[in-house]
């Protein structure tokens, strides 16, 4: 049976789950029982009745979406269901969202080799810049030439 991928919120458990399995850092029941229900948008694929992915866009719905909690069960990894999530996220991005919508992707583990797949994602209508994480906690920001600028933890940022 070959995996369905639908628009719909998973269950706590099942995101928490599948979150730990395919590598992104473990977020509390009561976390997610909060804030699975705020997505703007939200996929999961499924292969017989379990998640084996999922991807979700948050955020205020006119001014600023997050893409986020890009997942694929391990088993699953490498036959295209990140980008079959992607490309569901972003449809649902152009068909409901208003023009200059800023859209980032919030990457977690892995997740953010994605970005270089959809890097129009946080360039819309010529606006340029992005903000990783680093592994150690700083934040590496690009400015508009795209060099990179560091800020360590605790540092203020620039206004």
């Amino acid at each position: 049976m070959t995996p369905t991928l639908t628009l719909e919120i998973p269950g706590n458990q099942e995101y928490r789950t599948l979150r730990s399995a395919a590598g992104l850092s473990m977020m509390t029941e009561e976390g997610a029982a909060l804030g699975l229900p705020a997505s703007w948008c939200s996929v999961c694929v499924r292969h017989e009745g379990e998640l084996i992915g999922m991807g979700r866009v948050v955020g205020d719905g006119g001014l600023f979406l997050f893409v986020v909690d890009i997942a694929v069960a391990p088993a699953w990894q490498g036959q295209g269901l990140g980008r079959r999530i992607m490309q569901a996220l972003m449809d649902e991005v152009h068909a409901r969202a208003p023009v200059r919508t800023m859209v980032a992707l919030i990457a977690d583990g892995t997740a953010h080799a994605l970005e270089l797949l959809h890097s129009r994602l946080t360039a819309p209508h010529g606006m340029r810049g992005r903000a990783d994480r680093r592994r150690d906690g700083g934040a590496l920001r690009r400015n508009q030439d795209g060099a990179r600028s560091r800020f360590e933890p605790g540092d203020a940022f620039p206004r």
